[in-house]
């Protein structure tokens, strides 16, 4: 079943709703995405997209094997954003990946190029553009994605277990999220070619021997955009179903700061763009190298 905008957004307001009026309390976990769309009377595809939306909101977390929790009451993360208030002028705003990277299919040529730990967010956006690009909603001629991801053997700081740093199952269970999500996003994109809904698709992913303590998008050349990994304490299910206390990093959902680059080449928003976009071109051409396969 493919329903339409007000489906959606009829679904999304009633799970903000739910949100503000405490019905789901910060930290609860949510009823399944089978339950919600029985009790509501939707597809299963329609929840997931609104809790990517939500995700993106910062007011819900989703990981692979742990389900969706909320992570902020409505009015509590309205006051955040009135802090994480940044613009083209210097002046600092938060901001959702999602609405900037439907933005930047809009373009002819997309390019995106994303340094992350994992690549779950990123996919989930891609498979939204992908599905607006076959209803003809929008037709780029051309989409190129490169990623950065932390080397296999580089030691991360996060997931680890709380009692244990040493254990390297969070850290296979992270592996393996990100390879899952990087197979789709590449897979779906590629699809798009075969279709011949896209020119031209380029994903080309390469590793560095770093740790991010940000992720970092730059979009079309001219969103530039950074979120910290904010570090936190949770439950999780291990590769094998284990429950484990982990400490981890909030990823979807995290707090993006956005600088746009504009006409004026001395611009703050433009200086930060072209720079934020040097730093990667010099990460991909120096440090990367192939994933080990």
């Amino acid at each position: 079943m493919n329903e339409g905008g007000e489906v959606f957004q009829g679904v999304a307001d009633e799970l903000r709703s739910r949100l503000k009026d405490g019905r789901y309390r910060v930290g609860e976990k949510l009823p399944s995405q089978r339950e919600l769309a029985d009790e509501l009377g939707v597809s299963r595809d329609t929840v997931v997209k609104v809790l990517h939306e939500l995700a993106d909101e910062g007011l819900v977390e989703s990981r692979q094997g742990s389900g969706t929790r909320v992570r902020a009451h409505p009015e509590t993360l309205k006051a955040q954003q009135q802090i994480h208030s940044v613009t083209g002028d210097g002046r600092s705003r938060r901001v959702a990946l999602g609405p900037l990277i439907a933005r930047a299919f809009q373009a002819e040529d997309v390019t995106l190029d994303v340094f992350t730990l994992t690549s779950e967010s990123l996919d989930a956006h891609i498979r939204l553009q992908v599905e607006r690009v076959r209803a003809g909603e929008i037709s780029p001629r051309s989409v190129t994605v490169r990623m950065l991801l932390p080397a296999e053997d580089t030691e991360l700081p996060y997931p680890r277990m709380k009692n244990d740093p040493a254990d390297p199952r969070p850290r296979e269970r992270l592996r393996a999220i990100s390879d899952s999500h990087t197979k789709s996003l590449k897979r779906a994109l590629e699809e798009l070619a075969r279709e011949s809904k896209v020119e031209s698709v380029s994903v080309r992913i390469r590793t560095v021997p770093l740790a991010p303590t940000f992720k970092v998008y730059v979009l079309n050349g001219r969103d530039a955009l950074l979120g910290p990994y904010e570090v936190l304490e949770r439950r999780i299910e291990l590769l094998d179903g284990t429950p484990a206390d982990v400490l981890d990093v909030l990823g979807l959902g995290s707090t993006l700061a956005h600088h746009q680059a504009d006409d004026d080449p001395k611009s703050p928003g433009s200086v930060f763009a072209a720079s934020l976009q040097a730093w990667f071109d010099s990460l991909w051409g120096l440090l990367a190298r192939s994933p080990l396969q």
